[in-house]
């Protein structure tokens, strides 16, 4: 993929705006170019993303080719349901963690996606697929993978907004007292455990639905829709509501539920392609070892 060169006339505003709007690259991504040297007004260099482009003057920006991301690709296992030249659909396994970081530098779901994906167009000036939203470690399920800036930019803004529904089947301990409800809590970093989150009137948003589905030997097979995203949301609103996650090893019973693994599931994603509008449904199979968790409580999934 060759570098991109993008002229726009001023207006009298912005640099960064205009040339943002004219990309489809954010304006911070803008900006990083900008402070590089790839853009000039009237033939200068134009180093200050406020810079405001009068009429008659011309902007021009050199958005170079993606290099090679840091990542290295693996032939990992990887279910794709859906991809095109925008998006890629996964199931990401249990176990996988999302990102490279410290102590997880390879087998990723980032390293499978480099494998995996054909046609990739880069976010941020890198050859990399574009997380739009994380899974935990020992959560399994669907998620939506960016393969361009501009998808990643829509995807995101789509989330904030709410208009990506996320639903996730989830096996809590006890019964319910109610067939659904709502928990609208805010959830910030614990203060006495840092890999913790807890609820906490100064942290940020939350708000997760749920709808029984089948209850079982003192645990209850539950719908979640979750309308934000906050880390570890659903563990910490259900154990904050008394019913925490089976399995969970930071928020369950000790003596709670035996089961092989965290009883969460990434279910069923619903949204609009971000270019053609057009609307899309997946839904990602119960795993094994999440049907084996089932049989454990006695649940019988609903026909």
């Amino acid at each position: 993929m060759a570098e991109t060169i993008i002229r726009i006339p001023g207006d009298g505003r912005r640099a960064d705006l205009l040339l943002s709007e004219a990309s489809g690259l954010s304006r911070s991504r803008i900006a990083g170019l900008m402070a590089d040297g790839a853009c000039t007004l009237s033939g200068k260099v134009c180093l200050k993303a406020g810079t405001k482009a009068a009429p008659g003057q011309e902007l021009l920006l050199v958005i170079p080719e993606p290099k090679p991301a840091l990542p290295q690709e693996e032939a990992l296992p990887l279910e794709i349901l859906y991809q095109d030249e925008d998006l890629a659909v996964v199931i990401k396994p249990r176990g996988m963690v999302t990102h490279p970081a410290a102590g997880h530098g390879s087998g990723t779901l980032v390293n499978a996606l480099l494998h995996h994906l054909d046609s990739l167009g880069g976010i941020g000036g890198e050859l990399r697929p574009g997380i739009v939203h994380r899974l935990d470690k020992d959560t399994s399920g669907i998620m939506i993978v960016a393969k361009n800036d501009e998808s990643q930019q829509a995807l995101s803004r789509m989330l904030a907004e709410r208009r990506i529904e996320k639903h996730y089947r989830a096996m809590v301990e006890g019964a319910m007292k109610e067939s659904s409800g709502r928990i609208e809590l805010p959830i910030g970093r614990s203060t006495k455990d840092r890999k913790k989150m807890a609820v906490d009137p100064e942290g940020r948003e939350a708000v997760t639905e749920w709808q029984t589905l089948s209850e079982g030997k003192s645990c209850t097979l539950l719908d979640v829709h979750i309308l934000t995203g906050r880390t570890h949301q659903i563990r910490v609103h259900m154990k904050a509501a008394g019913h925490p996650v089976c399995g969970d090893p930071l928020y369950g019973w000790e003596k709670g539920v035996r089961v092989p693994c965290l009883m969460l599931h990434a279910f069923s994603l619903r949204f609009a392609h971000p270019r053609t509008g057009a609307e899309l449904f997946f839904e990602a199979p119960l795993p094994e070892d999440f049907q084996k968790g089932l049989r454990a409580g006695g649940i019988i999934l609903p026909s």
